[in-house]
């Protein structure tokens, strides 16, 4: 079964979720593109806030871009 590749937006946004939920730097972002950049930053703001909220884990399960 073919897998579609998903929109390269779309999977700098979760590289960045993931990258912000668990505490890594911004500086940390491997694009140096700026359009891929700015949905990586989007993704990790969002992960950073998710972090401070305290939805790690398990409490975290609904907001994870992975899952939905």
């Amino acid at each position: 079964m073919k897998r579609q590749k998903r929109d390269r937006f779309q999977r700098a946004y979760v590289h960045g979720y993931k990258a912000g939920v668990s505490g890594r730097s911004r500086d940390e972002c491997p694009s140096q593109d700026v359009n891929l950049r700015e949905y990586w930053m989007s993704g990790w703001r969002e992960g950073r806030g998710d972090q401070w909220s305290g939805m790690t884990g398990v409490s975290g399960i609904h907001k994870n871009p992975m899952v939905m």
